[in-house]
């Protein structure tokens, strides 16, 4: 099983799947809407030299890893998979799996670098085909610096 980003080796050969996390996420957007759901993050790290030299994890073995995590977790099948991978070199970040490819000998899985955008959307007076870029409407008040409330 590999891991590409933008067509090239992200993850190298030999690496371990060093923790499976079933995340619940609460959150409020800028317009004020709560709401709720569930990701499972894989986490990647890089191996010895020795463990590059054996090659890639198996399909078999990385299954076998996830399955005996999804056992005791409480994963859920409709949750976004990520996967969290960095090391001296490349910050850790939580990759989003834009799709997957099925080789005869292997499986490429290929992710895309988290973004950011207005969730709010429509709310904050974007179009629904705007909705995504960094710029909140100004004139919306919803994405716009607060003045700061007391949590005491």
């Amino acid at each position: 099983m590999e891991f590409h980003l933008h067509g090239a080796v992200l993850v190298p050969a030999g690496y371990h799947v060093t923790e499976v996390k079933a995340v619940t996420i609460e959150a409020m957007d800028c317009g004020g809407k709560a709401t709720a759901w569930r990701e499972t993050v894989i986490q990647l790290m890089d191996g010895s030299a020795e463990e590059a030299e054996a090659g890639f994890m198996t399909n078999r073995k990385f299954l076998a890893i996830y399955d005996r995590a999804a056992k005791r977790l409480p994963v859920q099948d409709a949750a976004e998979v990520r996967f969290e991978y960095g090391n001296s070199y490349t910050p850790a970040l939580q990759y989003h799996v834009t799709h997957t490819e099925m080789l005869p000998e292997r499986m490429i899985v290929h992710l895309h670098t988290p973004g950011v955008q207005c969730k709010a959307g429509e709310a904050c007076g974007l179009p629904a085909d705007k909705a995504a870029e960094a710029d909140c409407a100004p004139e919306s008040g919803c994405c716009t610096p607060q003045a700061p409330i007391s949590l005491s």
